[in-house]
């Protein structure tokens, strides 16, 4: 099995400032250490409560955060080996640490589709403008080639010529998606972050969304990574799910495992809240104590022990490492 990106102990914090020269007082530890990869024309799914660090995980991914320290190696190919221990291979960027033009021209192969496209797509240009400018930044194309490559992908997603000349307002949420959707992949990436894409629209467009995302990645070959608080979406469209805490990832596994049989007691809290749809059938809810602590100030040890029903000593004092516990399944807790 060969990964499109993998990240070794990533990093990313963000300072905290307080006074009237703003004396950095802290961090926010967004990305604590995390070791990751997402496998070629995959979908990973990525869950964890509000602020635990998954969206900026998936924009250091993609370096619209420049990480604080780890590693981040790429391949639009899909060429890295499954193992941490990655030397110098043909073709595999390691780009943390690259800027100007070679990071410009990283982009057309890493896109995101951000969740609300009402403030993502610019109310003051029409929309064969808005999804023509990832070809024209990039130098792709422009004029008539990008116009027909513009309306190709439209078609694509659902929509078409009469749309070209409309500005944002003039859509309903679900279109205003598509038009984001297509923008993205106008470019022909390999790795797309669809960071909660369904969260702002309807019920009755999310189902749409998600056949449009699956069909999109049959044709044409990408990987997802796939953020959402959902975990009926999660569930329908990942193969694999990790979770993260706290900015950690706590556990790691493929979609039908995890569901089945979480093994980290945070990750049995989360899907414990799950709702069923029998009025009959009764789930036990599992809650936890207290609140999650801050990410400036993050527990000694495993970060999850304040609010964790089992926790003993070395919990406070010996941060768990992700280990293997079973095949295709990490888990970081000491209980397993």
């Amino acid at each position: 099995m060969t990964n499109i990106i993998y990240t070794k102990d990533l990093v990313k914090y963000f300072p905290v400032k307080s006074g009237l020269f703003g004396r950095k007082i802290g961090d926010v530890k967004a990305v604590d250490r995390v070791t990751i990869s997402v496998r070629k024309e995959e979908t990973l799914g990525l869950v964890g409560e509000s602020g635990c660090g998954k969206t900026t995980l998936a924009k250091t991914l993609i370096r619209l955060y420049k990480p604080d320290a780890g590693q981040i190696f790429f391949d639009p190919e899909g060429k890295i080996p499954d193992t941490p221990l990655i030397q110098s291979h043909d073709g595999i960027l390691e780009i943390a640490k690259i800027e100007g033009a070679k990071l410009r021209s990283l982009r057309r192969f890493m896109q995101i589709v951000y969740q609300n496209p009402t403030t993502s797509l610019n109310p003051r240009m029409l929309v064969k403008d808005i999804v023509a400018e990832p070809l024209i930044v990039q130098g792709i194309c422009k004029g008539a080639e990008a116009e027909a490559r513009v309306l190709e992908i439209l078609e694509k997603v659902g929509l078409g010529r009469e749309h070209l000349y409309r500005y944002p307002h003039e859509f309903s949420g679900g279109q205003k998606q598509r038009i984001a959707i297509a923008r993205a992949l106008i470019t022909n990436p390999s790795f797309v972050i669809l960071d909660e894409p369904t969260s702002s629209v309807d019920v009755s467009v999310r189902a749409s969304l998600l056949e449009l995302f699956k069909e999109m990645q049959k044709k044409m070959n990408l990987t997802y990574l796939f953020i959402s608080h959902d975990l009926s979406i999660i569930e329908a469209i990942s193969d694999r799910i990790a979770v993260m805490y706290l900015g950690k990832v706590v556990e790691l596994a493929e979609t039908k495992e995890i569901f089945n049989n979480p093994l980290h007691p945070y990750t049995q809290a989360l899907f414990s809240a799950i709702p069923v749809p029998d009025p009959e059938s009764k789930r036990k809810r599992i809650l936890l104590p207290g609140e999650p602590p801050s990410p400036v100030n993050p527990p000694i040890g495993c970060r999850f022990h304040p609010r964790c029903l089992y926790a003993m000593e070395i919990c406070k004092q010996v941060e768990p490492k992700l280990v293997e516990v079973r095949p295709k399944h990490l888990v970081a807790c000491h209980l397993y």
